[in-house]
């Protein structure tokens, strides 16, 4: 397995000049898929010592619409990359071009059932009606193999593909998250250049966010050993604990930097 830098080589100060975090969701905010009272204290704390943080999850855009209500963040992005939502709108903002959502999801539905004809057992996601830009389906039960061949399978078709721990994603080929968060970045927060972003992740689709050449500095949470060997992006630094433990590691790290740099 390839060998990750510790968290506790992040450098000092770097994190002190950290404006903006852009986190992943399941399995990095999440412990066994549920919030917990100490995320909520952290993003609190980000929030009060004016570092900004965007969610950046495969999640449905129905479902990010409520967080970005709830939560103490800036803003959210949605399926990969498809759509931003800032704090407090009722209205998506598009990441990528679609200029029919109707026919768009048809011809993902339509994909779908091609791949369903090669894995029976694939289920779509309960998610999945409340999305605009990609199409998903239950990750438990696939096998390494059987996801690099839907990924083969998909781009043949002339579609993107990705996972994460909890699902699968049919997708426009150039919608990720990593060009999601560029767009966010530049139309509302033209400030902050990408050497102040800290990207944070735990999985696959969280892997253009690892990418050194567009933000070069970049966190794993622990689990995301789990999927180093199918990485070609891995992220700068990895936190000594998993899931919301390692991001709430990471949190306070930021906070301690930006404390003393004052």
């Amino acid at each position: 397995m390839p060998l990750i830098p510790r968290f506790q080589e992040l450098s000092p100060d770097f994190l002190k000049h950290v404006r903006l975090v852009a986190s992943d969701m399941d399995g990095t905010l999440t412990h066994h898929g549920q919030f917990t009272p100490a995320l909520l204290q952290a993003l609190a704390a980000l929030a009060e010592s004016g570092i900004s943080v965007l969610i950046v999850t495969g999640r449905s855009a129905g479902w990010v619409q409520g967080l970005v209500n709830y939560l103490p963040i800036a803003g959210a992005i949605a399926e990969n990359g498809g759509v931003y939502y800032a704090n407090g709108a009722a209205v998506p903002e598009a990441l990528v071009a679609i200029p029919n959502t109707s026919e768009h999801r048809h011809r993902l539905k339509q994909t779908f059932h091609l791949l369903q004809a090669d894995f029976p057992q694939l289920q779509e996601t309960a998610d999945n009606s409340f999305r605009l830009t990609d199409w998903t389906f239950d990750v438990q039960g696939l096998s390494s193999i059987d996801l690099q061949q839907l990924n083969d399978r998909c781009q043949t078709l002339g579609w993107g593909f990705t996972y994460s721990t909890v699902q699968c994603h049919i997708k426009r080929v150039e919608q990720d998250k990593a060009p999601g968060l560029l767009q966010v970045l530049a139309r509302h927060f033209p400030d902050c250049v990408p050497a102040q972003v800290l990207t944070v992740g735990d999985s696959p689709n969280d892997e253009s966010l690892f990418d050194a050449d567009r933000f070069p500095y970049s966190v794993g949470v622990a689990n995301l050993r789990d999927y180093a060997d199918n990485l070609t992006h891995l992220p700068t630094y990895i936190t000594q604990a998993a899931e919301v433990t390692g991001f709430c590691e990471l949190a306070r790290s930021v906070l301690a930097a930006r404390e003393e740099g004052r």
